[in-house]
């Protein structure tokens, strides 16, 4: 099986997913109780006013129609460029919309409609919260694995001793630790007392966004960091002990590089897989970090739209935390074939 196949096939895969995990939860989204035309509204508004804030929001139709709407809307083909004023003179209400693919032109549109709290496309809205959740989960899967790896080698290689001993205990007390608790005893201490960092909030300028990035992708450091501790840890103990490192010493091999070059290697195929599924889940937005911290990432915005029954935003949401988790699978799948040949020739052999 070649790359390109490989990745044919996964893609395919992918959008069955997607759409499998996007129809479940416009199913629930449903069958909520609630209305959101009412939450638009507000409380004091006249009936009358609320039908027809329902016929606006096209609430008003079945859900089975609903449905159709919304992936007929997804993705379409439309002006190369958005428009922002008088849509209907450029053959249709594209204002909302997001170019995927320029095609001359013309461009394929991705859209997932109006907000219906904030009055704006959730493209835009989507567009201004993605980054800021792609650098957290980025910063704090960093974190995870450079912290986890470390400590785990080292409780490892110094078994039994009381390095080990301690590496593990902190690990299980990072494990035990709830994420909320982490990240305020980092604010009394690292913002508070010290007054070293931002206590919340994003800033204004690229610096003030690095410095306030800092706590919540320690947070998240420290919490996966413990989890990857005694993974890798286990891992390790398995391999040092196998017949094939004892060889390697018995040839001369530095303790460095037995454990670096050869045990560690290895022991990175769990560590590589957890991690992709922990990547697409920090995607999906740490809801509790970005909580604490005011962090206005993709969480934070996915709470408050099933809070306020924001069907669209949470459709988006949705779509965007599944297609993150989907690729990092993708991506765990490639770097299976770079840790173990046998993968790769395993797939290569699959399709003779």
């Amino acid at each position: 099986m070649t790359l390109f196949e490989f990745l044919a096939r996964r893609f395919a895969w992918s959008l069955g997913v997607v759409w499998a995990v996007v129809s479940i939860a416009f199913v629930v989204n449903v069958l909520i109780p609630g209305d959101a035309a009412r939450l638009v509204a507000g409380p004091q508004a006249r009936p009358a006013d609320v039908v027809h804030i329902r016929e606006q929001l096209g609430l008003d139709r079945p859900p089975l129609v609903q449905y159709a709407r919304f992936w007929a809307r997804l993705v379409h083909v439309g002006p190369r460029e958005r428009p922002r004023e008088r849509p209907r003179e450029r053959g249709g209400d594209h204002t909302s919309c997001a170019v995927a693919i320029p095609l001359g032109r013309a461009a394929v549109h991705v859209d997932f409609g109006k907000s219906f709290q904030m009055r704006q496309p959730v493209v835009d809205v989507i567009a201004e919260r993605l980054p800021r959740t792609l650098a957290l989960a980025l910063a704090g899967m960093l974190l995870q694995l450079v912290f986890g790896a470390a400590t785990g080698v080292l409780a490892a290689t110094y078994r039994g001793t009381w390095i080990d001993r301690g590496l593990v205990g902190m690990s299980l007390l990072g494990v035990s630790a709830p994420t909320f608790l982490i990240a305020l005893v980092l604010q009394l201490v690292l913002a508070r007392e010290l007054r070293w960092l931002p206590l919340d909030g994003y800033g204004t300028t690229l610096g003030e966004h690095a410095l306030c990035l800092v706590l919540p992708a320690t947070t998240l450091g420290i919490y996966g960091a413990a989890y990857y501790t005694r993974l890798v840890r286990d891992e390790m103990i398995t391999l040092l002990a196998a017949d094939w490192v004892r060889t390697a010493r018995a040839k001369g091999l530095s303790a460095s590089r037995v454990v670096l070059r050869h045990a560690l290697r290895n022991a990175l195929m769990p560590v590589v897989t957890a991690a992709g599924l922990d990547f697409g889940a920090l995607m999906g937005g740490a809801i509790v970090t970005e909580t604490v911290f005011r962090w206005p990432g993709l969480g934070q915005l996915s709470v408050n739209a099933m809070l306020n029954r924001d069907s669209p935003v949470v459709s988006a949401c949705v779509i965007v935390t599944s297609a993150a988790i989907v690729a990092s699978n993708v991506v765990v799948d490639l770097l299976y074939g770079q840790l173990d040949p046998r993968v790769r020739d395993a797939r290569a052999g699959g399709t003779r």
